[in-house]
C-alpha cells in the first residue's frame, strides 16, 4: 500500500513565507512529527503556543483539505528511508561516483515532485488540455527546453501546441487568443517576470492559465487558474544546466502527457502509429 507523504517537504518550503502564528506551528511540526500525528488542533495549537484555528489555517496555506490530510502525509514521511539530499559534484570525483550522485538526486527529485502533485489540479489541468482549441507553452532558459518538449508531445497526438521563449513572439499569438486556448507558463523559481507576464495577457484574454514552478508562493503560480508544483529541492552548486528541476519539470510534463492520452486512447494510438510511419519514411 502507498503512503500519502509530502508534509514534511510542504512545511520546510512555506515556512519562511507564512504568518507568524502558522510559522510556530510549522516549526514545531517538523521538530516534533511523530507526536504531531496523533494531536488534535487544538492540542498542537497550545503546544506551539498559538491556536487550533491557526493550525486550520496553516492547512489551508499549504493548499491542503484539513488537518487530517497534514497528518496523513506526515504519517507517510515517518514512513521513509532517511534521504541524503541532493549532493554536489567534487574537483576531479571519479566517473561511478558522479553516477551514483547523479542518480540519487534523480530519484529523489521525481519522489518529492510525486508527493507534491495536487490530484484535483493535475485533474483540472488535463481537462483543459483536452478541450483546448490551442496550447500556448512559454519558458526561458532551461524552463524553455521543457516547453519544448511539451509541444512536440501533444503536437504527435494531433493538438495544436506552440512552445516560446521570447516572451514578443509569445504575446503576438497569445493576444489573439480566448476562452478555447490555454497558457502554460514554466519557470522553476515562480519568479521569472517575463512568464508572469505571459500568463497576464493570456488571462486578459480569457484563456485557461496553467503554471508550472518549484513549490511554494510565487508571482507566477499566484497568475495561474491551475497551478502544479514540482520539488522544491535547492539545485546543487554545480547546476550543470539545471538538472533536478529540469527532471521534475519533464517528470509533470509526461504525466498530464500520459493521462491526455489515456483519456483519449483510441484516437492517441491511432496518431502515434501516423507520426511513427511519417518518421519512418524520412529514413
Amino acid at each position: 500500500m502507498a503512503f500519502m507523504t509530502g508534509g514534511l517537504v510542504m512545511l520546510t518550503e512555506m515556512r519562511s513565507s507564512l504568518p507568524p502564528s502558522e510559522k510556530k506551528i510549522a516549526n514545531y511540526m517538523i521538530q516534533h512529527p511523530k507526536e504531531v500525528i496523533s494531536l488534535t488542533a487544538n492540542e498542537i495549537g497550545k503546544r506551539s503556543d498559538t491556536s487550533g484555528a491557526a493550525v486550520i489555517r496553516l492547512c489551508k496555506s499549504l493548499g491542503l483539505k484539513g488537518l487530517p490530510d497534514l497528518k496523513l502525509r506526515i504519517a507517510g514521511d515517518l514512513q521513509k528511508t532517511k534521504e541524503s539530499g541532493l549532493r554536489d559534484i567534487e574537483p576531479n570525483e571519479s566517473v561511478i561516483s558522479i553516477i551514483d550522485k547523479m542518480t540519487t538526486n534523480t530519484i529523489q527529485t521525481i519522489q518529492e515532485t510525486a508527493e507534491l502533485l495536487d490530484t484535483h489540479q493535475l485533474e483540472k489541468a488535463v481537462q483543459a488540455l483536452r478541450k483546448a482549441r490551442k496550447i500556448h507553452f512559454f519558458g526561458i532558459g532551461a524552463s524553455s527546453i521543457i516547453a519544448q518538449d511539451a509541444m512536440q508531445k501533444l503536437l504527435r497526438i494531433d493538438k495544436t501546441a506552440y512552445a516560446f521563449s521570447d516572451l514578443h513572439m509569445a504575446a503576438t499569438l497569445v493576444s489573439t487568443g480566448d476562452e478555447q486556448d490555454v497558457a502554460v507558463g514554466i519557470s522553476f523559481s515562480g519568479q521569472t517576470k517575463e512568464v508572469k507576464q505571459f500568463l497576464e495577457i493570456a488571462n486578459s484574454r480569457g484563456m485557461t492559465t496553467i503554471s508550472l514552478c518549484k513549490y511554494g508562493q510565487s508571482i507566477v503560480s499566484e497568475q495561474a487558474d491551475i497551478p502544479l508544483y514540482t520539488s522544491a529541492t535547492k539545485e546543487p552548486t554545480f547546476r550543470s544546466g539545471a538538472t533536478s528541476s529540469r527532471i521534475a519539470q519533464l517528470q509533470v510534463i509526461d504525466i498530464l502527457f500520459m493521462c491526455v492520452a489515456s483519456h483519449q486512447y483510441e484516437e492517441t494510438v491511432t496518431h502515434l502509429h501516423e507520426t511513427r510511419a511519417a518518421i519512418e519514411f524520412l529514413r
